[in-house]
């Protein structure tokens, strides 16, 4: 696979390496390093790579993004019990031009895609999100999008393209791509009620942060169908991460992050992996790297199952609505739930068909008191499939 553009991992984080004892993921990864160049991706099901770009911060960043600092601390953590193969293959620097930027990095993971194989991206600041959206052009038709983040980051109406308006690229960029944009974690005083109704409008999903403090498994459904996850690392409060100027007094804990990761490897359809606007701190560096680890753990025990394909492995449920039948759908092995959503669709495809949304046990228990799931409804709406 001809990977051009890409810098090598620093000496000094192979140097680290040495040091480390076996169980460490750093004796276990393969590494792009000066003295024995890009390795083989034969095999491999994962790769981390940096993007050092930060030129259209919203906030202008005082120094560039140490990928070393957060590498040298996810290569001392030990392996799980993993079957997959992992590789670090380096870097993206800054480009002559952002554009310039954006190209290699949509050009990068196009090619790590198409190999089947899932790129995790550590990016300087969370524009990023839009050349990787933009990867899965000629791949995949629609792509569901899930950020966690306090902000929607839809901007301005004439603002450029930054850290904090990249979602309104994204929905108006030919061709348009995205079928559904989800966003966990918003803060209401860092949101404008105008980009509060435009989510109403546009029917995308929205979990406030206080709904997963409370429980976090509501988070589970959605990355479940996300194709693509983007951590806005902002969205864990300040005295996780350092105490950082650019970080709020609320937000995610350590733990409630690392668990979002889980299900976000646990999801069979994410395909890209992204953290961005992360600090240059020791404690910045732990929680990045400890996020990593549950996220490729959480890939390590995926299951691919479906109601549709393998109905002797589910039980059914039929809920007589009001004015519907829901249908849900309960796993035997992981306990998980689907309910269907018939398409309103008609033109675009078969008459009787059906699309599985994702769901919680609590929508099935609100369907049978005769209260029809909001997540339901937005996907209805929309035309689910």
């Amino acid at each position: 696979m001809e990977l051009d553009f890409l810098v090598p991992v620093d000496d000094k984080v192979l140097a680290h390496c040495e040091l480390l004892p076996r169980q460490a993921i750093g004796k276990h990864i393969k590494i792009h390093s000066h003295r024995d160049g890009l390795p083989s991706l034969d095999k491999v099901s994962m790769v981390i790579l940096g993007v050092k770009e930060s030129r259209n911060a919203f906030e202008k960043k005082t120094e560039k993004l140490d990928v070393s600092g957060l590498r040298i601390q996810l290569y001392k953590l030990l392996l799980g019990n993993w079957n997959s193969t992992l590789a670090d293959i380096g870097d993206i620097e800054e480009g002559a031009t952002v554009e310039d930027t954006y190209f290699v990095v949509r050009n990068t993971l196009t090619k790590l895609l198409e190999a089947d194989i899932l790129p995790i991206v550590i990016g300087a600041t969370q524009d990023l999100t839009y050349p990787a959206y933009r990867s899965f052009d000629g791949i995949k038709n629609l792509v569901n999008l899930v950020a966690v983040d306090s902000r929607f980051d839809f901007g301005m109406d004439d603002e450029l393209i930054s850290s904090h308006s990249y979602m309104s690229k994204i929905i108006t960029d030919k061709p348009n791509n995205l079928y559904n944009f989800s966003n966990i974690g918003y803060q209401s005083y860092f949101n404008a009620q105008e980009e509060m109704d435009l989510m109403d409008r546009l029917f995308f999903d929205a979990y406030r942060l206080g709904e997963l403090g409370a429980d976090i498994t509501l988070a589970e459904p959605v990355l479940r169908n996300a194709h693509m996850i983007s951590i806005d690392a902002r969205a864990v409060r300040a005295s996780e991460i350092g105490l950082s100027d650019n970080f709020s007094p609320n937000g995610f804990t350590g733990r409630e992050i690392c668990a979002i990761a889980r299900y976000a490897g646990f999801g069979d359809k994410v395909s890209i992996f992204g953290m961005y606007e992360m600090e240059n701190t020791v404690q910045s560096h732990q929680l990045m790297a400890q996020i990593i680890w549950y996220f490729i753990e959480g890939f390590n025990y995926r299951i691919t199952e479906s109601p549709l394909e393998e109905a002797e492995n589910f039980t059914k449920y039929n809920v007589p609505c009001d004015s519907e039948q829901l249908v849900f759908h309960q796993s035997q092995l992981t306990e998980r739930w689907w309910v269907e959503v018939p398409s309103i669709l008609a033109p675009h495809t078969k008459s009787d068909a059906v699309a599985l949304l994702p769901c919680t046990k609590t929508d099935y228990l609100q369907a049978c008191d005769q209260i029809i799931p909001e997540r339901w409804l937005k996907a209805y709406k929309k035309g689910f499939n």
